[in-house]
């Protein structure tokens, strides 16, 4: 018998009270299952369909085994000069320029904290032929007096380099080995998706052939490491060691090299497209260096006011700054302003898009560089030069008027050019702008070159004043502003 709130049961009776418990838990069970947003038995393996539906691969050991033998460890020796790492603990002084122990290091060591010492560090790479070529970044390989190979079997060679291009971090080397070696095919990064799985293959920390697997989290990020950045964007995990690796995908073919990672962003990696890797691996096989192609401008990206300045239904296109002078933009007849929407057939988003197709032709090339000039598409026939950094780099060093905008501008002298560096002197400078007044309010700055208001041309002080005069009070005024190291820039603001 048992006792239940007062009431004797007998056994049927708890029988019968277990069994109506145990269907209620039934019945439970089955409106959770059938309710809840996730069913309570574990999710099975999504297969891959032709249809698209997610697939999740069982395993990547398959592909480890196929690409594992063509990706190599990289590891070089560097002279540094300025002493080892216990002399250069010293050179980060604590005490200022008084510092008590620096003439007893003097008087016993001398010079001995200049000595050199040798610096070891691990990077990865990937044959790509049978002859025993292979990719890697540059930055593994820079400076160094002694790169050693070491294959996935254990053999370890010699290796010489054959170019290097630190523009993109890539670098090619050459091993001899005496037999074929195993290899990798190159894929198709355009067609590399957002979401797909890629296997990144390295020696992260020095752990050699170490396979970690992720998709892809994005494409085209640039994260500022040059003029070429266009990266792909990875959680697979990328460590230091991973550095000239390749990046798979489930065809075991490369689709980028693993070049980058951002401190503390943990899951985070960016690869060199191999479809960008290509022709740069080609002209370091055949000449050991990278030639560009040359334009002759300097280029911005079109800002949202420069788009409605202009009038444009969006904002893509390159907006030239400048046009360097008998240079192939200039002799084709591009002028400042003019906004590149097209380059050798390809459609210009940004200033990178430009920079990175301009690059890739062949100098000596005639391109068709279409541009939006006054609301009107104009294209223009320009053979491309030959890129000359040290060229480039050294071409990057009047009555005045004070308006009610708090605005003190001048003409352009050959004075005021050459101290500005204003080298297309179409225009007036701004040569002061008074603290507090609508001007400076407005973000005009000393050293502004004001080109166009509303949508006029100005040439003079007597050009901005006349315009300015015309404008009545409380309407808007926009300035048409080119500034150094910035580009072109419109500036809005009420008289």
């Amino acid at each position: 018998m048992v006792f239940f709130k007062d009431k004797i049961l007998s056994i049927s009776e708890v029988f019968y009270m277990k069994a109506i418990k145990k269907i209620r838990v039934i019945v439970l069970f089955l409106t959770l299952a059938l309710f809840a947003p996730y069913p309570l038995y574990s999710i099975p393996q999504v297969q891959a369909t032709s249809t698209g539906t997610i697939s999740v691969p069982a395993s990547f050991h398959h592909l480890a085994e196929k690409v594992s033998p063509a990706v190599v460890n990289i590891r070089t020796v560097k002279t540094i000069k300025g002493g080892g790492p216990v002399f250069r603990h010293f050179q980060k002084n604590p005490f200022g320029k008084e510092d008590p122990f620096h003439d007893f290091f003097e008087r016993f060591f001398g010079d001995q904290h200049q000595k050199e010492f040798k610096q070891r560090s691990l990077g990865s790479g990937f044959i790509i032929d049978k002859e025993g070529y292979i990719v890697t970044n540059n930055h593994v390989i820079e400076n160094a007096d002694q790169i050693k190979i070491k294959l996935n079997d254990g053999e370890e060679f010699e290796a010489e380099i054959v170019g290097r291009d630190p523009s993109t971090d890539l670098a090619l080397l050459k091993i001899k080995s005496g037999h074929s070696l195993p290899y990798v095919k190159p894929g198709d990064s355009d067609k590399l998706k957002v979401g797909e799985w890629v296997v990144a293959i390295g020696s992260p920390f020095g752990l050699e052939h170490t396979v970690t697997a992720g998709i892809v989290s994005a494409k085209g990020r640039v994260i500022g490491s040059g003029p070429y950045d266009d990266f792909i964007q990875t959680d697979a995990s990328i460590n230091p060691g991973n550095s000239g690796g390749p990046l798979i995908n489930m065809e075991g073919e490369v689709v980028g090299i693993n070049t980058a990672i951002i401190p503390g962003g943990q899951g985070i990696g960016f690869a060199v497209p191999i479809n960008t890797a290509k022709g740069i691996i080609k002209q370091l096989k055949t000449e050991g260096k990278v030639t560009r192609g040359w334009l002759g401008v300097a280029i911005q990206d079109v800002s949202e006011e420069m788009s409605e300045y202009y009038g444009l239904k969006n904002r893509k296109g390159a907006m030239v700054a400048q046009v360097f002078e008998d240079d192939p933009a200039d002799q084709a007849g591009i002028k400042p302003g003019d906004i590149i929407i097209e380059a050798d057939g390809e459609k210009i988003s940004s200033s990178r898009d430009l920079t990175r197709i301009i690059a890739g032709i062949g100098v000596g090339d005639t391109a068709k560089i279409k541009v939006l000039r006054e609301g009107r598409t104009k294209t223009f026939k320009v053979k491309i030069a030959k890129k000359n950094d040290d060229r480039i780099a050294s071409r990057r060093d009047a009555v005045e008027s004070e308006d009610e905008l708090g605005i003190r501008v001048s003409n352009i002298t050959p004075n005021i050019a050459r101290r500005f560096n204003i080298t297309d002197a179409q225009g007036i400078i701004v040569a002061e702008v008074q603290s507090g007044s609508k001007g400076s309010k407005a973000g005009v700055q000393t050293g502004d070159v004001i080109k166009e208001v509303n949508r006029q041309v100005i040439k003079t002080v007597k050009d901005y004043k006349s315009v300015l005069k015309k404008i009545k009070k409380g309407k808007t005024l926009h300035l048409f502003i080119r500034r150094a190291n910035v580009g072109f820039i419109v500036i809005n603001l009420k008289k």
